[in-house]
């Protein structure tokens, strides 16, 4: 005859498992980053390749280079209209505990011979955090 403590040891580990994973589960799910967090993020991360891009000496034409003085400030003064441009270009594939956001901008044209770089990202979310798990940009080139 079996004690009678060892035949509870299975179901009350089991539901102990069970318990902490589905709690697990429920956090993930409640953080799990909406568009508009993603867009914010998104908004942060192109103002940082268009001031890479455009700031550098050979970013602008020569007639801009010389009117524009503080590059860096114009363009994180437009980090709200970057975030609603990524946000009209972006995909979202909802696991409902992350999420993979998917966003192809670019080839608009922001002022004469001046046209925002083609940029392809794939971005994962979770738990609040983004992740950037590629991206393209005009050349081609992974980062």
């Amino acid at each position: 005859m079996k004690p009678f403590g060892s035949q509870w040891r299975f179901p009350v580990a089991g539901a102990t498992v069970a318990l902490i994973g589905s709690g697990c589960a429920a956090v993930l799910i409640l953080t799990n980053p909406n568009p508009d967090d993603y867009a914010d993020h998104a908004g942060q991360q192109l103002v940082g390749l268009l001031t890479q891009e455009l700031c550098r000496s050979n970013g602008l034409p020569m007639l801009l280079r010389m009117w524009v003085r503080d590059c860096p400030q114009i363009v994180a003064s437009q980090q709200q209209v970057l975030a609603s441009l990524a946000a009209r270009f972006t995909t979202r594939l909802n696991l409902g505990v992350a999420s993979v956001y998917t966003t192809q901008l670019g080839g608009q044209d922001l002022a004469p011979g001046l046209t925002l770089p083609r940029v392809k990202a794939v971005t994962f979310a979770a738990a609040g955090q983004f992740v950037m798990m590629r991206s393209e940009s005009d050349n081609g080139r992974l980062e």
